[in-house]
């Protein structure tokens, strides 16, 4: 089993626009982090932001183009997408009052970490610094 790597909306963003500053940057990273057998991990709420802005920054044959690449890639197992469930809503309420001294954390961003921790994934692939304010050893990269 390889390494573990959560990816953020703001990598799949970086991944897919080669506007983005740090596209090439993050293209290797994920390049050489996938030929390590890696395993990707993202999560319902993560692609549902993530396909929301695609279709908002790019060209709509583009976005289109990337949706489906994701989904076949979950499909064929290169993305372990994980979904909330009850007990994982549950855990992210939890969060979210614990860290209320942090109200510029998302929800999705606590479901995200309770994804992390639930999975033993220290890396993640993002520019949102809020994952090392909550002191889980989060690791941002590249």
């Amino acid at each position: 089993m390889g390494p573990k790597l959560f990816i953020d909306t703001w990598g799949w963003l970086t991944l897919r626009d080669k506007r983005e500053a740090r596209h090439h940057i993050v293209a290797n990273f994920y390049s050489n982090f996938h030929s390590q057998g890696g395993l990707v991990y993202t999560t319902d709420y993560v692609l549902n932001e993530t396909f929301t802005m695609l279709y908002n920054r790019l060209e709509v044959s583009k976005a289109k183009e990337s949706l489906e690449m994701l989904i076949a890639a979950v499909k064929h197992g290169d993305i372990n997408l994980i979904f909330i469930t009850p007990d994982r809503f549950t855990e992210t309420v939890s969060w979210r009052i614990k860290f209320d001294d942090k109200p510029r954390i998302s929800f999705c961003d606590f479901f995200s970490m309770v994804v992390m921790e639930e999975f033993g994934i220290s890396q993640i692939l993002t520019a949102d610094a809020h994952f090392s304010h909550v002191g889980k050893g989060f690791q941002i990269v590249p």
